[in-house]
């Protein structure tokens, strides 16, 4: 299959008649200047070196040049096909805590930036330093919810990740061990692939934290490897939940303070054969990565739909060729061809003319030797 990255340029096409045109019509109006100062039979021979073959060669040239660089800005593709690509990675699924206490700050100061924002920023990271690796995606809060399936593409991830808003679940709360066997759930059914799940939250499990070990317990049976990346500040702070307001405690009447629950988060870690990493530490990511290098890599395969054979290159190396060739096409004639008789009966004519041409001046030196005996006759007789 042939087609075009710019089908509309083809327009420029119209070009290549319309220059053709323009030649035609300057050929045609040289010819009548001529013919102002005389038959053209006549003129031709007083213009030796004008050669009547080279400039139709050298239009045909041009034209050609003109359309092989309108098609290599069309962009010309040699077709599509289904590539299918073995590469070596695991599969990686990010399970978000997306409940409200995402909202409050990550540091100490209550008007910092938001657990939830930071936690995206972190796993953009993540996914970036990815590599030949599938990515699924899951949030959570008072249930576990699957946004995006193990996957190779990394932009529908960061997609589907920034659109995460707490605000968006109506049950909140902080069910981790919903998240962990939700994401356990996510692989594939293949028992050869490594697999992790890494957890970002911060920690304030609000349901049975019984639950939450057996979860990972579970997950590190199965070969998961489970990670936690926490977010937040051991101080407490008050969760914003816009408009400058804060939630509010129905029993107090006062602002709900949430603060990150390391020690948890650690053990969690622990339990699930994995590390836990502060996100504000500049060397979290650093640790996550060499972490998930211990997940043994498989043999994945993956089918991509994609463009290959790139032809504008050729058309480009075309017109620069036939540009060379035009520079050395002269509109004059060739001195050292013209001298060569390719043609049997041109040589005969040829010799016939200098024959032709001796003979005529044969009679013209007899009549001079004649006229010289008369002219000495008359001067004898004087």
């Amino acid at each position: 299959m042939f087609s075009f990255a710019y089908p509309q340029l083809l327009w420029l096409l119209l070009a290549v008649p319309a220059y053709g045109l323009l030649y035609a019509w300057a050929r045609m109006s040289r010819e009548r200047n001529l013919r102002r100062f005389g038959r053209l039979s006549v003129l031709k021979p007083l213009m030796p070196l004008a050669s009547p073959y080279k400039p139709p060669i050298k239009i045909t040239l041009e034209l050609l040049i003109m359309t092989c660089l309108i098609l290599a800005l069309c962009r010309p593709w040699g077709g599509v096909k289904d590539e299918k690509m073995t590469k070596e990675g695991i599969e990686v699924v990010l399970a978000v805590d997306a409940s409200n206490s995402m909202l409050a700050s990550s540091t100490s100061d209550e008007n910092g930036v938001s657990r939830m924002r930071t936690a995206k920023l972190m796993l953009e990271k993540i996914i970036s330093s990815l590599d030949n690796d599938r990515v699924g995606l899951i949030i959570y809060a008072g249930d576990a919810y699957t946004l995006i399936p193990v996957t190779t593409d990394y932009v529908s991830a960061k997609m589907f990740l920034n659109s995460i808003d707490p605000s968006q679940l109506s049950n909140q709360g902080t069910d981790i061990a919903a998240a962990i066997k939700m994401a356990s759930r996510s692989f594939s059914e293949d028992k050869n692939i490594g697999k992790a799940v890494i957890l970002i939250t911060d920690a304030e499990e609000l349901e049975n934290s019984e639950n939450v070990m057996q979860a990972a317990k579970e997950a590190a049976k199965h070969k998961i490897q489970l990670d936690v990346v926490g977010v937040g500040s051991s101080t407490p702070v008050p969760i914003k939940v816009g408009g400058g307001r804060y939630m509010i405690d129905d029993a107090t009447g006062e602002p709900v303070r949430t603060a990150l629950n390391e020690d948890l988060a650690a053990e969690i870690a622990k339990a699930g054969d994995g590390i836990y990493v502060n996100a504000s530490n500049s060397g979290a990511l650093h640790e996550l990565e060499k972490q998930l290098d211990t997940v043994k890599k498989t043999s994945l395969e993956t089918s991509v739909y994609a463009l290959h054979d790139e032809l504008f290159p050729i058309f480009v190396w075309i017109a620069l060729v036939l540009l060379i060739i035009n520079i050395g096409v002269l509109d004059r004639k060739i001195g050292w061809l013209s001298k060569i008789a390719f043609f049997s009966h041109r040589s005969g004519v040829a010799k016939s003319e200098e024959n032709g041409s001796a003979e005529t001046e044969k009679p013209k030196s007899e009549a001079a030797k004649k006229g010289g005996e008369t002219k000495k006759g008359k001067e004898a007789g004087k």
